[in-house]
Order: structure tokens, then sequence, then C-alpha cells
């Protein structure tokens, strides 16, 4: 208890030499309902802390986009996302999105409390609510790029913070999203399913700096984080502040087996050591599918099915991340 004592008194004082207010954002329905169960614990913590702040419920798919685009403008507060990847980027849409646009980059928070929490784990925060608040109390920032994607049902962008999945990748996220299980267990599942089930690759012409190749590619990443589907490393040597996206990109292999391998390397992050496996970091990606069509997603966000051209931009230092020092 006295441990606990000055451990309140420690992170109160270091909330309190900041100005602004703290937003969060909570998406009750998240990890499967589980998240509301978090609504006491972070109320209590913050209460604690002496700060304004304010919690606030979604109801329905795209609420929080909504209710972060029309709160109050305040350079210094803070806005949490509380949630997953999908409330994550909703967040953050809505903070790019406000007009007028803020002076300063905005200040975005995490408590990951959804099934999928993906993005948060490249810069390290933790899953554990009282741990997760008190990195938000500590306050350290640091720069956070943001990825826009064009096309598809977002022909004027949707920025992103993870990253853009297309093909294999988004058709397991498909399968997995109908699942009533852990994110990681059934992104496993969705990943055999689509295994089995082999469709068909388009034939993708990839732009970027000064390459161009075209192949049938099962599998394109574009991520500024580090990881997709609970434990898979799309870009395992993604930055979150250098100004660049990361690609992997993988040749349809010519067996069942061989797509086998290179999902599995995934989860170590060691696809890179294969034959026909492509990575590579830019600024700027386009995507044009010669033959059939892409199936994307962004952060989890259908971006579409059947599309014939994506484009995928780094925005620099688009936000400031409350992360671990």
């Amino acid at each position: 208890m006295l441990l606990s004592f000055f451990r309140n008194i420690i992170y109160t004082n270091i909330i309190m030499t900041q100005s602004g207010k703290i937003w969060i954002i909570l998406n009750p329905t998240a990890g499967k309902g589980k998240a509301a169960k978090q609504y006491p614990k972070i109320e209590r913590f913050l209460r604690e802390t002496g700060r304004s702040f304010e919690i606030i419920l979604t109801k329905r798919p795209g609420d929080a986009l909504e209710i972060v685009r029309n709160l109050p403008p305040g350079e210094d507060d803070v806005t949490v996302a509380a949630g997953g990847d999908g409330t994550c980027n909703e967040v953050i849409n809505g903070l790019l999105t406000r007009t007028p646009a803020p002076s300063k980059p905005p200040i975005f928070g995490i408590l990951p409390i959804g099934r999928g929490n993906d993005f948060s784990s490249t810069p390290g925060i933790p899953q554990d609510t009282e741990k997760a608040l008190r990195v938000l109390a500590a306050g350290n920032l640091r720069p956070l790029d943001a990825g826009l994607v064009k096309g598809g049902f977002f022909p004027n962008g949707r920025y992103f913070v993870n990253g853009v999945g297309i093909g294999f990748d988004t058709k397991v996220g498909f399968d997995a999203a109908k699942m009533k299980i852990k994110s990681g267990i059934a992104y496993a599942l969705g990943a055999i399913i689509n295994i089995v089930r082999y469709d068909p690759s388009p034939v993708l012409k990839i732009s970027y700096d000064n390459e161009t190749m075209t192949l049938p590619a099962v599998l394109v990443s574009v991520v500024n984080g580090r990881r997709m589907g609970g434990s898979f490393y799309m870009g395992p040597n993604a930055l979150l502040d250098d100004g660049l996206l990361d690609i992997c990109f993988v040749r349809r292999p010519s067996s069942r087996f061989k797509l086998i391998k290179a999902v599995m390397r995934y989860t170590k992050g060691t696809q890179g050591e294969l034959e026909g496996v492509y990575m590579s970091k830019a600024v700027h990606f386009h995507l044009t599918a010669l033959e059939g069509g892409m199936a994307a997603h962004c952060d989890g966000e259908t971006v579409c099915y059947d599309g014939k051209e994506l484009e995928m931009s780094c925005i620099p230092g688009a936000l400031r991340l409350i992360g671990t020092a």
C-alpha cells in the first residue's frame, strides 16, 4: 500500500506539470466487450492525478472518428484511443482531419484494451491497463509518422499508423474478424483457411523511388508499425519516426508448402531471407493491378475488395505519441 501511495504521488506530480485536457475515447465493444470493464480503473486512475479529463464511449463503428473531429480545439490536449487497432485508426483520422488544422502535431495516446493491439506493440505500450496508464501519465512525447492511403473506398485518402495489407493478409483478416476468439489464434486459423483456398494472386505493378516491379503478388504490406495479425511481423525493421514506410511483398509461391514456409517466417520477421520476398523503404508507393484486383485494408479498415490502383504516402511527424521513455 505504501509503495502504491508514493507511486501515485510521483505520477500525479508528473502529469500535473502538463497542460491540456485528456480525452479518453473508449470503445466499450473492443476486446469482445472486455474493454468496457476497464472504465472504472481508467476513471479512478485519472481522477487521482488531478488532471482534467473526460471519458467518451463510442456507440458504433465510425463514432470515434466523428467524436475526435468535433472535440473543442486544444493544442496541448491529449486524445487517447482506448480500444484496439480499429479505435486507434479512427482516433488518428479524427485528429488529422480536424479543421482548422492545429499549428502543432496533435498529441495521441493509447490504452490497448482491444482484441487486436498490433500497433501499440511497436512503441512498447503495455497491454496491462494500469501499466499503460502509467505510460500515459509519464507523458513522454515522441514524433509519430502517419501513412495516407488513397484508392478504393477512400479516393481522398485514409490515414493509418500501423499499415496497409494487400492480398493474402487482408483475406486472412476478413476471415479472422468473423471468429469470436483471440486475435492471434483467429488470424492463424484465417491463414490456414486461405492457404487451403489458395486464391489466384493479382499481377501488380509496384512502383517506389526509382524502382518498378511487376509480379503476381500473393501478399503486400506497406507499414509504419511492425506487427499485424497478433504475431506476424510484416515490417520487422519499421520505425515510427524515420519519415519512411516499409514495404514487404511476396511473389506468388509455386506451391502451398512454399506459401506456408513464407507465412511461418513472418512470425519471426525473417521472411526477407526467402527467395521471392522483397523488402524496402520509401516515402511513396504506387500499386496498379494489371490482372485481377486488390483486396486491401489499413489498420483493419477495409479499403477495397477488388481495387485496381492504390497510393500510399508517409506524412513525417504527423502526430506526437505518448510512449515509453
